[in-house]
């Protein structure tokens, strides 16, 4: 029974990771590199994330520029960064590539929170998942005479405790990022 509690410990710690990685992309009207240091840059033929091929930085208050080690890539990172729907503007300076950030409009904070939350209960889903795939294997545990009927219960109780604990923390972490939108 431990074992399988430990599993789904571990798989819901992954869920809440993943969602914190999703959300921190997320344009706020601070800026965050996690906006495009994952943006696919076309680098000698091969898709290249942009914080592979320089180092990203905050400049307050809402600036972001990229330092590229390589001077041939310069161009393809604002290009690619341009390219990305996200609404931004590079300007070359060197090796350096700046991207302002303008202020969020009502109507993009009100999209941004709408996809915040889609985002939020896809990883509930995943949550639900994690507790059913659990279930089942206490239901099997029971089945193979490996565990009573008490024990069955207290197991899908600890599960459900888990569960609870991981909507706690999507929910927190959700509020946490629709704030810094609103801000």
């Amino acid at each position: 029974m431990e074992d399988i509690l430990k599993k789904i410990e571990k798989q819901l710690h992954a869920v809440r990771d993943a969602f914190r990685k999703e959300i921190a992309g997320v344009r706020t009207n601070r800026p965050s590199t996690a906006i495009i240091e994952d943006i696919k840059v076309s680098y000698y033929d091969q898709l290249t994330p942009v914080k592979h091929l320089g180092s990203v930085g905050v400049v307050p208050p809402r600036e972001i520029h990229v330092q590229v080690w390589d001077k041939g890539a310069v161009q393809s990172v604002a290009k690619a960064i341009e390219g990305a729907s996200l609404g931004f503007s590079a300007t070359i300076e060197g090796n350096m590539v700046r991207i302002f950030l303008p202020e969020l409009s009502e109507e993009r904070r009100e999209e941004l929170i709408k996809f915040v939350k889609k985002i939020s209960e896809q990883h509930r889903i995943q949550i639900r998942h994690v507790r059913d795939e659990g279930n089942k294997d206490v239901q099997k545990m029971l089945d193979d005479g490996l565990c009573g009927e008490d024990d069955r219960f207290k197991g899908r109780e600890r599960i459900q405790k888990l569960v609870d604990i991981a909507n706690e923390w999507i929910e927190s972490d959700c509020e946490l990022k629709i704030k810094e939108i609103k801000e």
